[in-house]
């Protein structure tokens, strides 16, 4: 299942504002090809979700549609061909992606469970897609820093502050160590600002180094939510958005988006 060149097709793709992601194939692709959808197993474990999608024509191109209504797990999917019965699967190399519909996405009012879905090519030049699947998320809209603290302006989809909200910063492997901050809340109760005191964070930081991870909890009696930045067009943030660090009384302390766009704050000791 190859092109006249015995390298592999390449594949475009683009998503609408309701996150249907539509596959071509370029003119003169044979026919009754297949596209499939993997979810990545975690190293060590067989793969178990899958999704096959039929290309159908359109035009001089042949087309495949993930409908919105397609569930799809949290996770990394892996984007392939399949030829006939039996034969290897393959990937694709990536054509043109279209995302300008995410660029503008957090603005959008998003119901509960919160679905996103962003195309993306892989380190080793694949294509796939990166999926989040959560109940309600808390999009970090801004991260202002200074030398002192950090103030996030986030904004709630799928939920809505209540009496007793809280912002809560937990640090990573110590149990229910945490922190807590009171947030303001904007239209509605949908949109908070808050502001974390680096040098209390230092000093909640037994070891002298550590990573707290950020979450709302709406409520009193709510599930915390996170806070990171899932709603525009860009799969990692991680070596994307880089925040400078602080010096508080010989720790640096620095907020960072971690391997899945979730925010977190690092402590580690200076040099």
């Amino acid at each position: 299942m190859t092109t006249d060149t015995g390298t592999p097709p390449h594949l475009g793709c683009s998503i609408g504002t309701d996150g249907r992601i539509t596959f071509d194939l370029p003119p003169g692709s044979p026919e009754g090809q297949r596209l499939l959808l993997r979810l990545r197993p975690k190293k060590g474990q067989p793969e178990k979700d899958l999704h096959v999608l039929d290309f159908e024509p359109a035009g001089e191109r042949r087309r495949a549609v993930l409908d919105p209504h397609l569930v799809l797990a949290e996770g990394r999917w892996d984007v392939y061909l399949l030829g006939e019965p039996g034969a290897e699967r393959q990937r694709p190399r990536p054509g043109p992606r279209d995302l300008r519909a995410l660029v503008d996405g957090h603005r959008r009012r998003r119901p509960s469970p919160v679905s996103v879905r962003i195309p993306y090519v892989t380190k080793d030049g694949h294509l796939a897609v990166r999926a989040w699947l959560r109940p309600a998320h808390a999009e970090a809209e801004a991260v202002d820093v200074t030398g002192r603290s950090m103030t996030v302006r986030a904004r709630l989809h799928g939920a809505s502050l209540q009496e007793g909200a809280v912002v809560s910063l937990r640090l990573r492997g110590a149990g229910a160590t945490a922190r807590t901050v009171e947030p303001r809340a904007e239209d509605e109760g949908r949109s908070l600002s808050f502001t974390v005191d680096y040098a209390e964070l230092a000093a909640g930081t037994p070891s002298g180094a550590g990573v707290w991870d950020v979450f709302v909890r709406p409520g009193a009696e709510a599930p915390r939510i996170r806070v990171g930045r899932l709603l525009d067009d860009l799969a990692d943030r991680k070596e994307i958005v880089v925040y400078p660090p602080a010096d508080v009384g010989g720790a640096a302390l620095r907020p960072y988006y971690t391997v899945d766009n979730d925010l977190s704050v690092e402590v580690s000791a200076n040099a």
